[in-house]
């Protein structure tokens, strides 16, 4: 029984084959955009959703452009329930052409490692790196996009530190998890603010940023009070967040950005969800005279309605499942072409299983009103009906 009733299924999806195809080529467009856009989402927020949850960053309390004395840095290591600090500024170079962005850090380059662990690098490289003043360590993701090896030359011109600066390539990292950031260029810090003493004397011995790492995340709110404090009415105030709040305050400058791809995103399950309905409604009224004479053979309401049920949900799951099935390697080949805009690029379980609730929600949704409409039909009339 079971068997001719999704043999019956089939066969009604497929009468009409244009019809069915091009519904079928529209589910792929609307779940395949469905599934790049939330993916964009996701690798925006890739960043924060990444951050581990003992790490601390403190900054200047005024903005982020402004520096902070390295001088702070040992009252920070003093304060009850710090584990291991270091410390990091962000360079701004530019790689031969302003459009080859990526992130670049000058770093404490032993302890930052230390506390970013999910940093990957050969122990043999990452000697080299330290003992090399000039080197520097690229993620996986930048070297494969620009084609940098170890032992390679790099040179950046600065923007907030004016001139040409040199590098080696020392060390390529790789992520120990999927969502690792492999796109960064750390390099040492000490190496920049030699060069600062140099060419501008009152700019040297400052950093960016600090990062702590805390013993236990249930100390982070008390360690992050206790720094604060510590440089409370100071000539340069800090303010210590987590690396969670502190990276989610970069997505918050692009907010509205990322809430106008969400609204697309569901305007394109919306879309493909009226072209549903009427695909089904289409259906439904061409066979009215068919479902009338069922009834007339006894079958219940429930078991016409469920064959309208079954074959909205057939066309939505078959362009569901090519929609999913198309967007890994759509998505991967997106990601090649942004190169580094993108540090973190991947389709996230929760968006997969977004799309096949998308895709069942428009198979149920086109399919109610029709079930409706034929639940409440009478026999005589639908005989008199033409399709």
């Amino acid at each position: 029984m079971l068997t001719a009733f999704l043999r019956m299924i089939l066969r009604n999806a497929w009468r009409h084959r244009l019809r069915a195809g091009l519904t079928v080529l529209g589910m792929v467009v609307a779940i395949l955009a469905y599934g790049l856009l939330g993916t964009v989402v996701d690798a925006w927020y890739a960043g924060a959703e990444g951050a581990s949850a003992n790490r601390l960053i403190t900054r200047s309390s005024i903005s982020l452009v402004f520096p902070l004395p390295l001088t702070y840095r040992d009252r920070i290591r003093g304060v009850e329930g710090v584990r291991d600090l270091s410390w990091a500024s962000w360079f701004g170079g530019i790689y031969k052409e302003p459009k080859n962005f990526f992130a670049q850090f000058a770093v404490d380059g032993e302890s930052y490692f230390r506390i970013y662990p999910e940093f990957v690098v050969d122990e043999r490289a990452f000697r080299d790196f330290l003992r090399d003043r000039r080197g520097c360590v690229v993620g996986r993701k930048l070297a494969e996009t620009y084609g940098f090896k170890v032992g390679d030359n790099l040179t950046l011109k600065g923007t907030i530190y004016p001139g040409n600066w040199d590098f080696v390539v020392r060390a390529i990292y790789d992520g120990a998890r999927k969502g690792t950031d492999q796109s960064q260029m750390l390099f040492h810090w000490q190496y920049l603010d030699e060069t600062i003493k140099q060419r501008y004397p009152g700019r040297a011995n400052n950093v960016g940023v600090f990062v702590t790492e805390v013993a236990s995340p249930d100390q982070v709110a008390a360690v992050s009070r206790a720094v604060d404090r510590e440089f409370a009415n100071s000539r340069a105030e800090t303010l210590t967040e987590t690396e969670k709040a502190f990276q989610l305050s970069f997505v918050a400058m692009t907010e509205a950005i990322v809430v106008a791809i969400r609204i697309v995103s569901y305007l394109v399950i919306f879309i493909i969800m009226a072209v549903m309905a009427n695909t089904m409604a289409m259906t439904a009224r061409e066979r009215t005279a068919e479902y009338a004479t069922l009834k007339a053979l006894g079958f219940a309401p429930a078991f016409v309605g469920l064959l309208i049920l079954g074959e909205s949900l057939m066309l939505a799951l078959t362009g569901g499942a090519i929609g999913i099935a198309l967007t890994f390697p759509v998505a991967d080949a997106f990601a090649a072409k942004m190169g580094t805009l993108f540090p973190v690029f991947n389709v996230s379980t929760e968006t997969v299983a977004l799309q096949i609730a998308c895709a069942l929600t428009v198979g149920m949704v086109a399919a109610l009103l029709p079930m409706l409409r034929v639940g409440r039909l009478r026999i005589v009339d639908g005989l008199r009906a033409v399709g």
